[in-house]
């Protein structure tokens, strides 16, 4: 819950400040672009974070299904805006960086295919605990729980991240 609220109000002081600084409606564009980078460019489920966490908890929707149709609006956003209005991505040096992804397929859509597998398997994981945390029998799954598959998740995820650390070093970003 404290992830949520933090991740809220960033969004919401980010929001407050680029409508200040560009106007109510580049504001809510550069915003949601904003959003968007984060959703299709950060491996974990970040952006996301701002729906399915509260859409879980709320309404009982698994985060997978929701992150889905994030990903969804996200993705037909920038397929507009890149189609009718490609100038809006020189607003912010944030949003001239995802162009630049955006549009260059080889190499760096990767970065936004290892984003997908990371955001699906911190999600698919995040589910699993949110199941777990609510049922009676939590200690009878854990102790039964196969190993196996949380050496898996975490050998992908970090192999996910070195790959995601290598393409960003292209791009002259550095992380580690």
């Amino acid at each position: 819950m404290r992830r949520f609220v933090v991740a809220l109000v960033i969004f919401t002081a980010y929001f407050v400040y680029v409508t200040l600084h560009f106007g109510v409606e580049k504001g809510i564009v550069i915003t949601l672009l904003t959003w968007s980078f984060f959703v299709m460019c950060t491996p974990i489920a970040d952006a996301g974070l701002l729906l399915d966490f509260p859409l879980r908890i709320l309404t009982g929707i698994r985060m997978i299904k929701a992150e889905l149709l994030v990903w969804a609006f996200a993705i037909t956003l920038n397929v507009l805006f890149l189609l009718f209005n490609p100038s809006v991505y020189e607003s912010t040096a944030l949003l001239r960086l995802f162009h630049h992804i955006l549009t260059t397929p080889v190499p760096f859509w990767l970065i936004i295919i290892l984003s997908a597998a990371g955001t699906f398997l911190s999600i698919h994981f995040g589910d699993e605990l949110l199941d777990v945390l609510f049922h009676s029998e939590r200690r009878k799954y854990f102790l039964h729980k196969e190993k196996y598959e949380l050496v898996a998740y975490l050998a992908i995820i970090l192999l996910i991240v070195a790959i995601y650390d290598y393409l960003l070093n292209e791009l002259g970003i550095k992380l580690f």
